[in-house]
């Protein structure tokens, strides 16, 4: 049940990329297309672009916060996509390609790491790959290459999606406009409780 997932391909230029985002941000705030816009990131942060979504969310949610709920159920919808599309790859496609894939976001030994954890704990190592801020990509396309169910692993990314982003919602509802400033500093600690949460509730499933 040890995750052993780094960094690789994800950190590079990603605060550049960040800041870009945010600046992007401000320009849709009030655009028509700001949820069709978010729901189309979210899915790009899910298969091509590995940046965390929340440079843009949290801005987006302190500035529209009538739409707070809304703007966490697109995103969640935008990854759901998303997964759907890199399972499909890993299911019909990884042969062509899977080494892009691979190489792009992690690399053969992670792969076969999330392959192996993919067999033996689907369901729970879905989840936990979809909470913490790391590429899903890899996850989505070993659950497509290993033929793990469809429906399971949907299921479980919608209850991992959900859990990020509606989480962020739930502390911009609270916390207003210093949301932004109380994920930054705590977002670390916060992903790490859950990260064990899961890990305790995937234990208790696996002794009752």
């Amino acid at each position: 049940m040890l995750i052993n997932i780094t960094y690789k391909h994800y950190q590079g230029d990603t605060m550049a990329v960040m800041q870009r985002l945010k600046q992007k941000t401000r320009q849709f705030i009030d655009s028509k297309h700001m949820l069709t816009s978010i729901t189309a990131a979210s899915f790009l942060e899910s298969t091509i672009v590995p940046i965390p979504l929340e440079a843009v969310l949290v801005p987006l949610m302190q500035a529209r916060r009538e739409k707070l709920w809304l703007i966490a159920l697109m995103a969640t919808l935008g990854c759901i996509i998303g997964a759907l599309f890199g399972y499909a790859l890993g299911y019909y496609l990884f042969d062509a390609v899977g080494d892009w894939v691979i190489n792009t976001f992690s690399n053969p030994e992670q792969f076969e790491h999330v392959e192996q954890q993919m067999q033996q704990q689907g369901f729970w190592f879905v989840i936990m790959l979809g909470i913490v801020p790391i590429p899903f990509q890899i996850a989505m396309l070993a659950a497509g290459a290993t033929k793990y169910s469809l429906i399971m692993f949907l299921i479980a990314t919608t209850i991992a999606r959900s859990i990020r982003y509606f989480g962020l919602a739930l502390v911009v509802y609270y916390a207003g406009n210093q949301a932004e400033r109380i994920i930054t500093k705590h977002k670390t600690k916060a992903m790490l409780g859950l990260t064990v949460l899961v890990l305790v509730i995937w234990w208790l499933t696996t002794v009752i």
